[in-house]
């Protein structure tokens, strides 16, 4: 593998990062510096991690950003809470987020599981 774009990890953050960037352009305008800001900057956290970690040397510091990039997508998860709860989002569509989160975690813990084999190795 030649760069993390390749990592299936990555691909399924990005996938879910564009579908955050689509929901909160629906977000009014007042909520621009409050939680679009703050759901765009963990959503952006989950992939730059699992990059930043592809970079690094050493299969720990990659496990470590993983696990850095596993907080930001819960981080995202608990925005699009509190976007349902402000009812800026619907049941059925945070329903729908959170299967994308599911997803992404489920994969991510993969990838986590795959670095910590190879560590051994």
């Amino acid at each position: 593998m030649h760069s993390f774009e390749e990592l299936f990890a990555w691909k399924k953050a990005r996938a879910f990062r564009s579908e955050i960037s689509g929901v909160v352009k629906k977000f009014p305008s007042d909520e621009k510096y409050r939680l679009t800001d703050q759901i765009l900057r963990s959503s952006r956290s989950v992939t730059a991690n699992i990059a930043e970690g592809f970079g690094r040397f050493h299969y720990q510091e990659n496990i470590q950003f993983c696990r850095q990039a596993r907080g930001s997508l819960f981080e995202v998860l608990d925005h699009l809470i509190c976007a349902k709860d402000e009812k800026l989002i619907s049941v059925p569509e945070l329903k729908s987020l959170r299967e994308q989160f599911d997803e992404c975690l489920k994969v991510l813990n993969g990838y986590i599981a795959y670095l910590k084999k190879a560590k051994l190795n």
